[in-house]
């Protein structure tokens, strides 16, 4: 009976387990995911030896941080250091997961994809939060791919969680919903 109890737990247990080990490994591999094959590209911050190999191995012209210049940092003065080396334009942009964005701010989004040279790498810390947010804006301005598409990218499959009054990270998709009718998604 108990080892019956103990299974019937495990069971319920699994899926929770996996998907936690899932994200984990994920976060631990720097969340990196093609978004549009030679166009667009997400993760997290890299360490040194992986954001060049990534940079090499796309081609990638323009990186857009999210964190903001940190200087001083060894992962920010690592990743100018390389873009630099490479010729990669490093764009530093200061968004907070936990805060709605700002019109201006949005706007100084876009102007730097307007700008950019492709193929774009887009990151923040995690790759999660404000990545998803960033590019689900670049998917719905600049791809034109429809709602779904966009939103996708404010998902679980790339670690974001976004609970209403429980995770600060609900502030990105606050942004998306209150961004929709500028993107032409009316009514959802």
């Amino acid at each position: 009976m108990r080892w019956a109890l103990h299974l019937k737990r495990l069971a319920y247990a699994a899926p929770l387990l996996l998907g936690l080990g899932f994200l984990g490994v994920q976060q631990w591999t720097g969340n990196v995911h093609t978004v549009i094959e030679h166009q667009l590209y997400r993760s997290g911050t890299l360490g040194a030896s992986a954001f060049d190999a990534l940079l090499q191995k796309d081609g990638i012209r323009t990186v857009i941080n999210l964190r903001g210049p940190h200087v001083g940092t060894p992962w920010y003065d690592d990743e100018r250091r390389i873009a630099e080396a490479r010729g990669v334009h490093l764009v530093d942009l200061s968004w907070s997961a936990g805060r709605e964005l700002s019109d201006d701010m949005v706007a100084a989004f876009y102007d730097a994809v307007g700008k950019a040279e492709g193929p774009i790498l887009i990151h923040c810390m995690s790759g999660s939060d404000r990545t998803g947010l960033a590019v689900a804006l670049y998917m719905a301005k600049f791809a034109h791919a429809g709602e779904y598409a966009a939103e996708e990218q404010l998902s679980v499959r790339y670690g974001h969680f976004a609970i209403p009054f429980l995770s600060r990270a609900y502030a990105m998709n606050e942004t998306f919903e209150r961004l929709e009718p500028s993107l032409g998604f009316y009514g959802s």
